[in-house]
């Protein structure tokens, strides 16, 4: 596979600027593996059962029995702020296991955690030092990530976004130029992340071309055989029509994890019942997986054109078990051919 290069592949040394979103329920050990092995970099979430043991899944499939992982955790800063919150100890679990970066969003105390990931380095004399990936809805986020807390990657995620968002947030097309505007690579600025509905490589090259070091991709990875997702969520993915994905904190109270900070859903009874009735039958048209700005993962990505998943537009959709490479070597040879192809519109004059 050739290479794409940017700020954020030389960073990680890596051939695609491809990242997993660490996922709740989803990206487990295995997932998040197998998209660093075929060239990206993979997030493990902590809200997959048994945390603990999903590293020794991570080292088995990359052939680490010990020392650093390829690897990273993402964690919600909300949670982490709790009072005696068990995902602080999960944060150091993740550090002791020498993950390469720390994923941290929605929190109103986020220095103090990317703080304790310093410590923690500068403590076990870690090098290379644990990554901080940022995401940020806003530009004033984004200043305040990079010149304060001096972190290594800001992930911009725009409204479109599955799994949990920001309902202030731009459509991601608006954002990351906004963010490469305010933060300009002279400025020793990290690399930016797009995030937010983001399923094909012609989505990759677009932010590639806008200035973007790489894209995040969550819901089309939902669909791997090593996706933590049931088949009946994978179904529904695959089925979703325009208008499927809807914002609503319904899929959080349905698995206990209320308690999110002001502006990021809005609550939805109807669709609550909905879905309580669907996850328990298996019902792929109701079942907890189309939870835009929810705690159901899969967002915007989820559906195109009113049409559904097609075998002609997403190939790799159709079939609920694609593994990860599949899905990563397709991003990527789709984003360079169509970066080739851009590349004939410029020319010199006659």
């Amino acid at each position: 596979m050739s290479t794409i290069q940017t700020d954020f592949t030389r960073l990680l040394g890596i051939r695609t600027p491809i990242v997993l979103a660490p996922m709740s329920g989803a990206s487990g050990g295995a997932l998040a593996s197998e998209v660093s092995l075929a060239g990206g970099f993979g997030f493990l979430a902590p809200g997959v059962e048994n945390f603990r043991d999903e590293f020794d899944v991570a080292r088995s499939i990359l052939n680490v029995p010990s020392g650093p992982l390829p690897i990273g955790a993402g964690f919600l800063g909300w949670k982490l702020e709790e009072a005696r919150s068990p995902h602080v100890a999960l944060l150091e679990l993740a550090l002791e296991n020498g993950v390469r970066a720390i994923w941290l969003s929605f929190g109103e105390d986020l220095g103090r955690w990317i703080e304790l990931v310093r410590i923690h380095d500068e403590k076990s004399g870690k090098s290379p030092k644990t990554l901080v990936f940022v995401q940020v809805n806003s530009v004033d986020e984004a200043l305040i990530a990079a010149y304060t807390w001096k972190v290594d990657v800001l992930v911009a995620q725009g409204i479109e976004s599955g799994g949990h968002g920001s309902s202030h947030a731009p459509p991601v097309l608006n954002l990351v130029p906004q963010v490469l505007s305010a933060l300009p690579p002279s400025s020793g600025a990290p690399p930016v992340l797009a995030a937010g509905g983001l399923s094909s490589g012609a989505h990759l090259a677009a932010f590639l071309t806008l200035g973007a070091a790489g894209a995040v991709v969550g819901t089309r990875f939902l669909l791997a055989e090593e996706s933590q997702y049931s088949d009946a969520q994978k179904r529904a993915i695959i089925a979703a029509k325009a208008g499927s994905a809807v914002r609503s904190f319904a899929f959080d109270e349905l698995r206990g994890t209320t308690g999110w900070p002001a502006g990021r859903g809005a609550d939805v009874a109807r669709i609550k019942e909905q879905v309580g009735e669907g996850s328990k039958k298996g019902d792929p048209d109701t079942c907890d997986c189309l939870g835009w700005y929810g705690g159901g993962t899969a967002g915007q990505a989820s559906a195109r054109e009113g049409k559904g998943v097609t075998r002609t537009s997403y190939p790799l959709w159709v079939d609920c078990t694609p593994t990860n490479k599949d899905i990563v070597r397709e991003l990527h040879d789709a984003a360079v051919a169509r970066l080739e192809a851009s590349s004939v519109l410029v020319g010199d004059d006659a």
